[in-house]
């Protein structure tokens, strides 16, 4: 992982789970006692938001290929709504 998917990861906020297992010494083997999974949400950093907003600049599209991504979402929500019909 390098820097900017840091960066990524902190600007979108990240779920951490944890795991903390307690073991005892029964007959001279370890035995799990207690597991206890937390589960942490971090929120979206903001000012590292902005920070990627300067660092990635936004890539320009084509007409044509805003005309083809428009398609694609469409036939996509036609798909999910299970309609269909010209685009």
């Amino acid at each position: 992982m390098d820097v900017i998917d840091s960066i990524r990861d902190r600007a979108a906020g990240t779920v951490t789970r944890e795991t903390v297992e307690e073991y005892t010494i029964v007959d001279g083997e370890e035995q799990l006692t207690r597991r206890k999974v937390t589960t942490k949400q971090t929120p979206p950093d903001m000012a590292a938001a902005k920070l990627l907003l300067t660092l990635e600049k936004p890539r320009t599209l084509t007409e044509a290929e805003l005309l083809a991504e428009k398609r694609r979402l469409l036939e996509e929500l036609q798909a999910m709504q299970g309609t269909s019909g010209d685009v």
